[in-house]
């Protein structure tokens, strides 16, 4: 009877202690992420945890040159889900640099998988915004590991970041982390670019090069407005001519692409356009990006080609290419791949911060789309279809009235755009969306 008696006490003891941790947990949860039953203590205030026991990855760390290293490795399950985390004082409107070197193994998609992200809590540890993550694809260090920086603007209301070093959906992954530092900041440096596009399209040109001269006082006015990059209209040497698109097409660089590169060279811009181009035996609709110096910086076949061109002998392309110039990284997109949300997502994928489309006509809904669903400056040069330069909230800060007419804004490519309840969705896209086209170093 004796031993009934202590076990009845023990189980009730148990039950207690299991509602009073439960209780607990509770009140945690509302106010901030809950530990898990058994967390790691790291050096430097850091703490593993995990959103439910079942997903915590295995959390160790180890002493190395120059400081600690942070580490998390998946067990086998199929979702492993555990972050290291350490909060720290912040003010308000203040700026702070955040800075981690990583590495991973068996990672498929790093931008998922290997994430860091800043939460913002007020004096009562709720959440006082949205968080925002940190780019993971910095430059390496001189023995290989990934950089991760960001530099973060604390939110009204805010009192303490919660810096967090996450593993999660990769069975068998493993990440490592060092060097990691949040201190105070200067703001980031501004990257404005005059952006511009023609709105024009060519008429009773007999010839590729009769369309080109319809073009020069526009350039010239694109200059004058001191434009850093200008978007023209799709197949400039074709529109108009009455032609079929294999008796204009040329090779890159030929005759048009090297007028143009003269203008661009004269007037020490970017400039971006699409012919036809003429490659052995096949014709594709390819847009140039040509130089400050007039060099052939780039060019991308048009992969989402519709019946009109099929019937005509084009040929579909097959990459994506972005490009650097000395502002920023840009892709190009061509008309009928507007209503294909891949293409612009794969650019965007590779960096691309603005997008730049020669369009003859189009859904300028989708347009819109495009920018905000991958926060990149599109910039669209139509014919039916209203050139505009679209921002990243979707919004026409630039749209055509009348043809002939250059369109230039200047714009600021480091601004953050801060949606309700989103936050900074720019950083958010890849940690959040599907892995298909997750970008990669």
């Amino acid at each position: 009877m004796q031993g009934v008696r202590t076990w009845c006490g023990a189980a009730l003891l148990a039950a207690i202690l299991a509602v009073v941790w439960a209780t607990e947990g509770w009140a945690e949860a509302r106010t901030s992420p809950p530990s898990p039953a058994s967390p790691s203590e790291g050096p430097d205030g850091w703490k593993s945890y995990s959103p439910r026991p079942e997903l915590a990855p295995r959390f160790w760390t180890e002493k190395a040159a120059g400081g600690w290293i942070l580490g998390a490795a998946a067990q086998g399950h199929p979702a492993p889900d555990g972050r290291w985390i350490r909060r720290t004082s912040v003010q308000p409107a203040k700026f702070y640099r955040f800075q981690a070197e990583w590495q991973a193994e068996n990672v498929d998609h790093p931008v998922r998988s290997v994430v860091v992200r800043i939460g913002w809590e007020n004096a009562q540890t709720t959440r006082s915004a949205a968080p925002e993550y940190i780019p993971i694809f910095g430059e390496k260090t001189s023995d290989g590991w990934h950089r991760a920086v960001g530099i973060v603007q604390a939110p009204e209301n805010t009192t303490q970041a919660r810096l967090e070093l996450h593993l999660r959906w990769t069975p068998e992954g493993v990440v490592r982390w060092r060097n990691i530092q949040f201190e105070e900041s200067e703001p980031p440096k501004t990257k404005k670019v005059r952006l511009a596009v023609v709105h024009h399209r060519p008429r009773d040109g007999k010839t590729p090069q009769d369309n080109l001269q319809q073009f020069l006082p526009l350039l010239e006015e694109a200059a004058r407005q001191k434009a850093d990059i200008v978007c023209l209209g799709e197949v400039i040497t074709y529109c108009g001519t009455g032609k079929q698109p294999a008796e204009t097409a040329e090779p890159i660089p030929g005759p048009s692409t090297q007028f143009l590169a003269e203008q661009a060279r004269k007037h020490r811009f970017y400039l971006v356009t699409s012919i036809f181009e003429q490659d052995g035996k096949l014709i594709y609709n390819t847009a140039v990006l040509l130089g400050r110096d007039g060099s052939l910086v780039g060019k991308y076949r048009k992969v989402c080609i519709p019946q009109e061109e099929i019937d005509g002998g084009v040929t579909p392309g097959e990459q994506y290419p972005v490009f650097d110039t000395d502002f920023g990284r840009v892709g190009m997109m061509i008309c009928w791949d507007v209503h294909f949300p891949e293409v612009a997502r794969s650019l965007a994928g590779r960096g691309a911060e603005v997008i730049l489309l020669p369009i003859w006509g189009g859904n300028e809904t989708l347009a819109k789309a495009r920018a905000i669903e991958n926060q990149v400056f599109l910039l669209a040069s139509g014919y039916d279809f209203r050139s505009a330069i679209y921002d990243r909230r979707g919004e026409p800060i630039g749209l055509a009235e009348k043809d002939p007419q250059v369109l230039v804004v200047e714009v600021d490519l480091a601004e953050k755009v801060y949606w309700p309840w989103l936050g900074n969705w720019r950083t958010r896209i890849w940690p959040e969306a599907p892995p298909l086209l997750a970008p990669r170093p």
